[in-house]
């Protein structure tokens, strides 16, 4: 029998065990309650309120102009929603980057305005300390490496990362030093599937992948991308679930045919 079955509530110690167990773990973004809603009730271990609302919700570019405070909204929305799933937010560009306290003040926020179970932080080695410092107030964390989309700048492209040799060991040493600052899990976007494969036999906590291939311990979609809701992305990693775009275009052209030839509402459905 899978975990899943056996749970009311997923923990971090549920998780640490699909590991153990070999059971995949399931994790998607969301943003608003209703979501957050069918997600949970559908059995989703993890709900990441990620900073791609910034792309998604509010149509910016890159994920950097996303506020603290429009973090929290979102993540108030999808808390209230669950009865099972562990909520994840991200914590926004700018809000840690500075030093140590200021990414445990942001994390406190977090946490305190929302009653999510934990935080999500994009780097290695460079923010270790605000890693440690978070851990050590009692707040999960959840790493990030490989493309670390706030960095997109410093990249300069969204293509696969840690390719060459020095970025691979680079990574996989950023792993390990997140394993023992005390991530409970870390998520690895847009690497090669055998480097992928190696960080997730050589560390004990789970590794969920995006673009990182079959053979991690967990995968991550945006739900827009996985619902086809945004129809202009397409990496290669995407499975598209559905195509809610040309579903929902085809009902609201529905709708307002119906409302320009009278037909709605007729008798039935007015009082």
């Amino acid at each position: 029998m899978s975990v899943n079955k056996e749970i009311k509530r997923v923990t971090t110690h549920i998780l640490q065990k699909m590991k153990q167990d070999g059971e995949r773990i399931s994790m998607l973004t969301a943003y608003d309650f209703s979501m957050a809603k069918i997600f949970d009730d559908a059995g989703m271990d993890i709900l990441l309120v990620g900073d791609s609302a910034s792309n998604v919700m509010a149509g910016h570019e890159t994920t950097l102009p996303i506020t603290l405070d429009q973090m929290i909204y979102h993540a108030v929305s999808v808390v209230r929603a669950i009865k099972r799933s562990f909520v994840v937010v991200d914590l926004p560009f700018g809000s840690y980057q500075g030093n140590s306290k200021e990414a445990l003040s942001s994390a406190i926020r977090i946490m305190k305005e929302t009653g999510a179970h934990g935080i999500k932080i994009e780097g290695g080695e460079e923010i270790i300390e605000s890693v440690k410092r978070i851990i050590s107030s009692g707040i999960p964390v959840m790493g990030h490496l490989g493309l670390t989309p706030q960095s997109i700048y410093k990249f300069g492209t969204y293509a696969v990362r840690a390719t060459e040799e020095v970025e691979a060991q680079k990574l996989l040493s950023d792993a390990k030093l997140l394993q023992e600052a005390g991530c409970f899990a870390i998520v690895l976007e847009k690497i090669p599937a055998l480097l992928a494969k190696q960080v997730a036999e050589e560390l004990r906590i789970p590794i969920i992948g995006i673009g990182a291939g079959k053979y991690v311990d967990g995968q991550v979609l945006v739900m827009h991308d996985m619902l086809g809701i945004n129809k202009e992305f397409k990496p290669r990693f995407l499975r598209r679930y559905l195509n809610l775009y040309d579903t929902i275009l085809g009902a609201t052209k529905h709708y307002i045919k119906d409302v320009k030839s009278r037909d709605f509402p007729n008798d039935s459905e007015q009082y």
